[in-house]
C-alpha cells in the first residue's frame, strides 16, 4: 500500500483554509500548515493590516489539529510580482486584478515551488473551486481534435456553493499549476463549512471573512493607491459635450463603470454620473449619466491578450461562456482566436464597464478553461 503524498496547506488565518486543512486531515492525508508572509505593512500607512493576528489564528488552528505550522516569507516575491504589477497597472490607467495575479504568481507560483523543494506533492488552499480528474475527450464539448495530444488530466470546475464560487480568481492558472493544486472545500456550501469548523472546535469558526487585497488584509484599494501612486490631477469632463464638471486627484482612483466617489453631484432628476472613459492626453476623467446610452459604458465585443489555458487552447471560433468579473454570472460569447495569445470576444448581450487590465474568465458550462486580459 502506497504512502499518501504530503500536502502543504496555505493557511491564511481564516475559516476557509482552516477547514481545508481539517478536510484533508480527516481524509488521512499527511499535511503541514503554512502562512505565506507576503506583506506586513511595516510603515502602517495604508490602514489596518492584521498579519500578526492572522499568523496567530493560523497557528492556533494547526495546534488544534495537531499538525506542524510554518511561516514562509515571500515578501520580496510578492512585492516584485503582485505589488509592482498592481501599481504599474494603475499608474498606466489600467484596472489590474491583484487577487488573480497572487494566485498565479504566489500561491501556485513561488509558494508551490517552495512546497515542492521541501518535499510536498501539492499545495492546498481554501478556494471555493473543484479540481477533478478529467477522463473525457481531449477537448470536451468540441468535435474537433487538437493537432497534438493535450496533456491535461485535470479539470477545474466552479465551487458547489455558487454564492461563494471563486473559480474566476483561478482563471490564469496553467494545467501544470492545476496538477499541483488541491481545493478541499470546493464541494461545501459555506454554512456547512462553518458548521464543520464549529464542530471541530476550530478557533476561526466564526471569524469574519476578509474583504481586503490578497494577503494584505483589510486595506481599501483607494488607500493603498493613495500611499504608493503620486497624485496626477486632471479635469472631470462630461463625455457628450466636453463640459468640465470638476477636478480629480488621479485617474488611478477610478475604473470604467464606477458610480460612487466620482466627486460630481447628480442632476436635478437624480441621475448619477458614471465613469465612461479616461483620456491620457490631458488626464481627463470622462463621465456621463448612467444609462444604456452612456457613451463607452457598454461593449458588445472586447479583445483580450495574454491568454492562459488550463484546458486545450481554443484555436478556432467557438461558442463559450465568459465571466466578465467576479460575482457576475456566466454569459454566452463567441470566442474568435486571432493568433498567439490574443482573441476577439463577442457578447450576445452588451456588457457594462469592461476596463482595460481586468480579467475575462472563459468557461464551458461549469468548467473553467482559462482567461485573458482586456486590451
Amino acid at each position: 500500500m502506497s504512502t499518501p503524498e504530503k500536502i502543504l496547506v496555505a493557511m491564511s488565518g481564516g475559516v476557509d483554509s482552516s477547514v481545508a486543512a481539517l478536510v484533508l486531515q480527516r481524509q488521512g492525508v499527511p499535511i503541514v500548515g503554512a502562512y505565506m508572509k507576503n506583506w506586513i505593512n511595516e510603515d502602517e500607512i495604508v490602514g489596518h493590516c492584521p498579519w500578526q493576528q492572522d499568523i496567530d489564528d493560523a497557528r492556533a488552528v494547526c495546534d488544534r489539529l495537531g499538525i506542524e505550522f510554518r511561516v514562509v516569507n515571500l515578501m520580496q516575491e510578492y512585492r516584485e510580482r503582485v505589488v509592482a504589477y498592481l501599481l504599474d497597472g494603475y499608474a498606466r490607467g489600467l484596472t489590474p486584478n491583484p487577487d488573480i495575479m497572487c494566485n498565479r504568481e504566489i500561491k501556485f507560483g513561488v509558494f508551490r515551488t517552495w512546497a515542492r523543494d521541501h518535499g510536498f506533492a501539492a499545495v492546498a488552499t481554501g478556494h471555493y473551486a473543484q479540481r477533478i480528474a478529467w477522463h473525457g475527450s481531449p477537448d470536451p464539448g468540441s468535435a474537433a481534435t487538437p493537432p497534438a495530444p493535450w496533456p491535461a488530466t485535470f479539470a477545474l470546475l466552479e465551487g458547489a456553493d455558487k454564492n461563494k464560487d471563486q473559480s474566476y480568481f483561478l482563471a490564469l492558472l496553467s494545467q501544470a499549476q492545476l496538477a499541483d493544486a488541491r481545493f478541499p472545500i470546493g464541494h461545501l456550501p459555506k454554512p456547512e463549512l462553518r458548521a464543520l469548523a464549529r464542530d471541530a472546535g476550530l478557533p476561526t469558526a466564526d471569524k469574519k471573512d476578509s474583504q481586503g487585497i490578497c494577503f494584505i488584509g483589510e486595506v481599501k484599494m483607494a488607500d493603498f493607491l493613495r500611499a504608493y501612486v503620486p497624485d496626477a490631477p486632471g479635469p472631470i469632463v462630461r463625455a457628450h459635450d466636453g463640459r468640465e464638471l470638476g477636478q480629480h486627484r488621479g485617474l488611478h482612483f477610478y475604473t470604467l463603470g464606477q458610480r460612487k466617489g466620482i466627486g460630481v453631484p447628480s442632476n436635478s432628476d437624480h441621475q448619477a454620473y458614471v465613469v465612461v472613459g479616461k483620456r491620457a492626453a490631458d488626464r481627463a476623467l470622462l463621465v456621463a449619466f448612467d444609462s444604456p446610452d452612456a457613451p463607452g459604458l457598454f461593449q458588445s465585443e472586447v479583445r483580450v491578450h495574454s491568454l492562459q489555458w488550463n484546458a486545450p487552447p481554443v484555436t478556432a471560433p467557438r461558442s463559450l461562456a465568459a465571466r466578465v468579473r467576479y460575482r457576475d454570472p456566466r454569459v454566452p460569447v463567441e470566442f474568435i482566436p486571432e493568433g498567439g495569445d490574443t482573441a476577439l470576444v463577442r457578447f450576445t448581450t452588451p456588457q457594462r464597464g469592461l476596463a482595460s487590465g481586468q480579467i475575462l474568465a472563459l468557461y464551458e458550462g461549469e468548467r473553467l478553461l482559462g482567461g485573458g486580459v482586456y486590451v
